[in-house]
C-alpha cells in the first residue's frame, strides 16, 4: 500500500488516500491530547511512581464483597452513600498496600517464590497427617474462590507488609524518669482555698425596652439563610422492578411537562403525581418532610433560585425538586426576640455585679495575704472542685491567687501547696504500659505520614470519575 502511494503520489486517488491517512493520524493525536494521555489509560491512582489500575480495584472490590453477607452486599449496591464509602475503603486499602510495596522496593526487600512455597506448605489447612496435601490445597482454593497466583500475591503482600511495618510494632521501653514524671503529674494533689460568688445572689430589676435595645445592638440575633422548595413525587415500591419501571415512566412524563414550561403543580396534577410545598428551612435544620433527606438538603442549598433538580430516586419513589426562593440571613426584628433578651440581659448584669465583688475579694487577699470564710480542700486533677477550678489549680504555681469563671459563678482561688503522691506499684505499671502504647501509636502515625510524603497519592480524575464516581 505504501509502495503504491509512493509510486503514484501525483495521482488524484493517491492524494485522496494520503489525506485520509493524515487525518486519521491527526485525529488519533487530538484524541490522545483531549483524553489526557490515551484512550486506553486505566490508571485510577498514582502512588509515587506506581499506579493502581481499574482491574486491581475491581478485583479487590470483588474479593471484599465475597467475604460479606448478602444483606451487607445489598446495602452497598442499593445505598449510594454506602457504595461511595465502600469504594473509598477499597481504594484506601489498595493505596496503603502500594505504599508498602514501594517502600519494600526502595529498601531492596524481596519475597522469593521459594519463601512463598514454604509458607504455603506450612499452612495447617493445607496439610494432612503433618504433610502438605495437594488435594486439600486445591479444595481450599476452590472453596474461597482463589487461584494459586492470587494466593501467592496475598501471601507476598502480607510478608512484605511485615518486613516493612514489623519494626513499627515493636514496643519501646519508656524510661523510668518519664514514668515517674507522668505518675507525679497524674496522681499529685494540691491544697487550695476558694470563695464562691454566685451570679444568682444578686437582684436585678426588670429591664426597660431602652435597656434591651441597647443590649440587642451589642448582641444581635442573626437568623440563618432559609430556602423554600416544592417538589413533585411519584410513589413506587423500590424493591419491585415493575413498580420502579412504571414510576420512572410516569415521572418522565411529568419531567417532560416541566421542561416544556409547565409548573410542578400543573405537571403533577396532569399525571396524578403528588405536589408538595414546604415551609422555609435552614441548611442545618430539618425540612420536616420524610422524603427530604440530608443529602437532598445539601443539594437544595447548592441550587439556584427558580431551578429544578434532575429526577431523584427516593426511598419510596421518584422526585423532582424546585427551589422556589432563597431567604438570605438577616438580623431578627427586636420585637420578635424581646422576650428572649430579658434572661440574657439579666444574666449579663448579674455577672457584672458578681465580678465586681469577686475582684474586690481578690484585691483584699493580695493585699493582706489572708481571708475569712474560705473553703479549704485537697483536690486531684479530676475531683474536689469544678473542672475550671481544678484546671487552674494545677496549671498555676503554688502561691497564685486568681479569679476563675464557671458558667454560674466566679471562684476566687488561692493555691496553697502541692502534695506528692504515694507510690502504687500497680498504678505505675499500668501507666508505663499506657505510655508505651502511646509511643508506639505515635511512631506508627509518624511513619505513615512519612510514607504519604515519600509516595504521594494522585487521583487520575477522568478515569476515577468514569469508573468509580459514575
Amino acid at each position: 500500500m505504501l509502495e503504491y502511494l509512493r509510486n503514484a503520489a501525483e495521482k488524484p486517488l493517491a492524494k485522496f488516500l494520503i489525506a485520509i491517512l493524515a487525518f486519521s493520524f491527526i485525529g488519533w493525536g487530538v484524541a490522545e491530547w483531549i483524553f489526557g494521555g490515551g484512550m486506553n489509560d486505566t490508571a485510577l491512582v498514582s502512588v509515587g511512581d506506581a499506579e493502581i489500575s481499574v482491574n486491581q480495584f475491581t478485583n479487590a472490590k470483588s474479593q471484599m464483597l465475597g467475604g460479606m453477607s448478602r444483606e451487607q452486599q445489598r446495602s452497598i449496591y442499593t445505598d449510594a452513600h454506602a457504595t461511595k464509602s465502600f469504594n473509598n475503603y477499597v481504594m484506601g486499602d489498595l493505596t496503603s498496600q502500594q505504599m508498602v510495596r514501594n517502600r519494600a522496593h526502595d529498601l531492596g526487600f524481596v519475597v522469593s517464590d521459594h519463601r512463598i512455597a514454604r509458607e504455603i506448605r506450612n499452612v495447617p489447612v493445607f496439610q494432612e497427617n503433618g504433610k502438605f496435601s495437594a488435594e486439600r490445597f486445591d479444595n481450599a482454593l476452590a472453596a474461597n474462590g482463589l487461584t494459586e497466583d492470587r494466593l501467592a500475591e496475598i501471601l507476598r503482600n502480607d510478608i512484605t507488609r511485615t518486613m516493612v511495618l514489623g519494626p513499627m510494632g515493636e514496643k519501646i521501653k519508656t524510661p523510668d524518669f518519664a514514668v515517674d514524671a507522668m505518675y507525679n503529674a497524674r496522681y499529685a494533689t494540691r491544697e487550695i482555698e476558694y470563695r464562691v460568688v454566685n451570679f444568682k445572689d444578686f437582684g436585678i430589676k426588670k429591664p426597660t425596652d431602652e435597656m434591651l435595645k441597647t443590649y440587642y445592638a451589642q448582641h444581635p440575633k442573626m437568623l440563618p439563610e432559609t430556602r423554600t422548595v416544592s417538589y413533585v413525587f411519584v410513589s413506587a415500591d423500590m424493591s419491585k422492578p415493575d413498580e420502579v419501571d412504571a414510576g420512572m415512566e410516569r415521572m418522565t412524563r411529568v419531567e417532560d411537562e416541566i421542561i416544556a414550561g409547565d409548573t410542578l403543580a400543573n405537571a403533577a396534577k396532569k399525571h396524578g403525581a403528588k405536589f408538595v410545598q414546604l415551609k422555609p428551612f435552614a441548611r442545618n435544620g430539618a425540612a420536616n418532610d420524610a422524603n427530604i433527606t440530608p443529602q437532598m438538603v445539601a443539594q437544595i442549598f447548592n441550587m439556584e433560585p427558580g431551578t429544578d433538580s434532575e429526577m431523584i430516586e427516593a426511598k419510596k419513589g421518584f422526585m423532582i425538586i424546585h427551589l422556589d426562593a432563597v431567604n438570605p440571613a438577616h438580623n431578627a426584628e427586636f420585637t420578635s426576640v424581646k422576650n428572649e433578651l430579658i434572661p440574657e440581659w439579666t444574666r449579663t448584669e448579674k455577672r457584672k455585679m458578681a465580678y465586681e465583688k469577686a475582684n474586690g475579694i481578690l484585691v483584699d487577699l493580695n493585699a493582706n495575704n489572708k481571708w475569712s470564710g474560705a473553703t479549704k480542700k485537697t483536690v486531684t486533677r479530676t475531683e474536689g472542685a469544678p473542672v475550671a477550678v481544678l484546671s487552674d489549680a494545677f496549671n498555676n504555681a503554688v502561691g497564685t491567687n486568681k479569679i476563675v469563671e464557671t458558667p454560674d459563678a466566679f471562684y476566687v482561688l488561692s493555691i496553697k501547696s502541692a502534695i506528692a503522691p504515694k507510690v502504687d506499684a500497680k498504678k505505675k505499671a499500668a501507666l508505663r504500659a499506657e505510655m508505651e502504647q502511646m509511643t508506639q501509636y505515635q511512631i506508627q502515625a509518624d511513619y505513615n505520614k512519612f510514607l504519604q510524603r515519600k509516595y504521594p497519592v494522585k487521583i487520575h480524575s477522568k478515569v476515577y470519575n468514569r469508573y468509580i464516581e459514575k
